[in-house]
């Protein structure tokens, strides 16, 4: 029994020395000139860096950079690992993205859409520079690849640019939705690109915010002012609800580019008691409906009786004054197509 446990004991033994070699030739270069005193010197440089200021602490950072990509493209590409059905190394993957930081990362935020958006052309750049050299160390010639090897490379970075491509149009469509947000509103079904992975809006927020913001300055232009200065303000509803609107837009979409796609215009209708006055949020923007859409809130300005005292001295003879009354509809109603024309 103690035999067993001496033997189990020195293979736990046996097991660690086997790692601990492993890691001591991971970690300890072998000579001078290695990988491992590339990537020891990164890790200095950013550590001197975090001491210095000004363009020392630049200068020092640059060259920590230089140190890890040299040092990481030469550890991976000693015993080089293949991504599956292509020729391309993991190693030239993960220094083009090494690449791609260092050059187009900024400050604090080095991942960036165009860090992503150039990550596989470099990788495919850095996959295929060393096909146009032979030798090693100091005796290096430049070549000219066998036509083979020239076709296979062709369509490996052709492959990396067109993916690319992909990848920046996502960044862009991406911007389009946060900048355009509407468009969420709309159908994507006839399209041969965008697929709607959520359930599209059915109102766009926006048109929604242009209406309700306007309804209380509508309300206060016109609520208990006398009818027939209400009567006026109506003749030119076009003008006054068009400035309203422009006020609003510019006040609360001022963060989006589609606020320019927005525009405020009145409908006037006359009622057997009063003015029915539609307020149009219309969306001049794209729409796969050719005729567009516009959100419409519904208002009804009546005359009613109000009674005002003509003086202090005489309470008993009050003076029969009429003025404005305005109700607004609660919500906005969605209506895909064109607004109707003024009457």
């Amino acid at each position: 029994m103690n035999f067993l446990f001496l033997k189990d004991l020195f293979g736990v033994f046996k097991f660690l020395e086997g790692v601990y070699e492993r890691v001591r030739r991971l970690l300890v270069p072998p000579k001078a000139y290695s990988w491992q005193t590339l990537i020891y010197l990164s890790i200095f440089s950013w550590f001197a860096s975090s001491l210095a200021v000004g363009y020392i602490k630049d200068v020092i950072s640059f060259f920590g950079w230089l140190f890890l990509i040299a040092g990481t493209s030469w550890y991976t590409t000693d015993d080089p690992l293949r991504i599956p059905g292509t020729f391309m190394p993991v190693g030239a993957v993960i220094t083009g993205f090494l690449v791609s930081v260092f050059a187009f990362g900024q400050g604090d935020d080095v991942i960036t859409p165009r860090t992503i958006v150039l990550w596989p052309t470099i990788s495919a750049l850095i996959t295929a520079i060393p096909e146009f050299f032979e030798g090693s160390g100091t005796d290096v010639q430049t070549q000219i690849p066998k036509p083979e090897i020239r076709q296979r490379l062709i369509v490996m970075v052709a492959s990396c640019m067109i993916l690319s491509c992909w990848i920046q149009f996502y960044f862009v469509t991406d911007n389009w939705l946060r900048q355009y947000p509407s468009l969420q509103a709309d159908n994507f079904k006839q399209s041969t690109f965008v697929i709607r992975t959520e359930s599209p809006e059915k109102i766009p927020a926006n048109g929604v915010v242009i209406l309700d913001k306007l309804q209380p300055l509508v309300e206060e232009q016109i609520a208990g002012r006398p009818w027939s200065q209400v009567e006026r303000w109506l003749i030119n509803a076009d003008q006054q609800v068009g400035n309203l609107g422009r006020r609003v837009i510019e006040r609360n979409l001022a963060k989006y580019e589609e606020k320019e796609l927005w525009v405020v215009r009145p409908r006037v209708v006359n009622t057997k008691s009063g003015y029915t006055l539609d307020l149009l949020s219309i969306w001049t923007g794209p729409s796969s409906n050719p005729r567009g859409f516009y959100l419409k809130k519904s208002c009804r300005v009546d005359p009613i009786a109000a009674r005002a005292n003509s003086s202090i001295a005489n309470v008993s003879k009050p003076d029969k004054a009429t003025v404005a009354e305005i109700e607004c509809d609660r919500l906005p109603k969605f209506i895909a197509g064109s607004p109707p024309a003024q009457q």
